[in-house]
């Protein structure tokens, strides 16, 4: 950030009194500018043994399959978030069953808030933001084509808890190693 969004003046970078790291803070105005990690909500679109993918027609990650998910907007809850990225990204109405992973990527100043929801029907399509949109079972799960660790996390944790019957939260850190490209730590709580 260079200029203050209130007043127009120039920023400089200082610890405001009483915080402990360094913010951005008007020269003019006074106002601190607090820069804070963003959002992405999503869901696990379920129908019967299956699972709905979208194949990205954006980038990052063009071309790569994921699971419906985007930025929270403002006025938003996060699992209206979710239901609004299903029905923007892949056409699909869906009920919202229950939080599934939430995940901190700090690397990125992201938080990622996973549902697990149930399809309403089988009228989907793809939307603005998807080449193409399909159903998965387990064994057709493209997992080298996976746009993102988070959601290759997910599904790895959403069929290992389905094989168990049991569903329960769960929530970690994700990271890169350091020097290494596309590999990561994934630190679950509790582990």
């Amino acid at each position: 950030m260079k200029y203050c969004s209130q007043c127009g003046s120039t920023l400089g970078l200082g610890i405001p009194r009483g915080d402990n790291r360094p913010r951005h803070l008007c020269d003019g105005c006074g106002h601190i500018h607090y820069q804070n990690p963003k959002i992405v909500t999503g869901v696990i679109p379920e129908w019967q043994d299956q699972l709905l993918l979208c194949r990205r027609a954006i980038e990052p990650r063009y071309g790569l399959w994921t699971l419906p998910a985007g930025f929270m907007e403002n006025g938003e809850s996060a699992d209206e978030g979710a239901a609004r990225e299903a029905l923007e990204e892949a056409n699909a109405r869906i009920r919202i069953d229950s939080l599934y992973t939430l995940f901190n990527l700090p690397h990125i100043d992201q938080v990622y808030m996973i549902y697990r929801g149930t399809l309403l029907d089988l009228e989907f399509g793809a939307g603005a933001e998807s080449l193409e949109v399909s159903l998965f079972q387990e064994g057709e799960i493209p997992w080298d084509q996976l746009a993102f660790q988070v959601v290759r996390e997910t599904l790895k944790l959403y069929f290992d808890d389905r094989r168990r019957h049991c569903f329960g939260v769960h929530s970690g850190s994700i990271t890169p190693l350091e020097g290494a490209q596309r590999e990561y730590r994934i630190q679950l709580l509790g582990e």
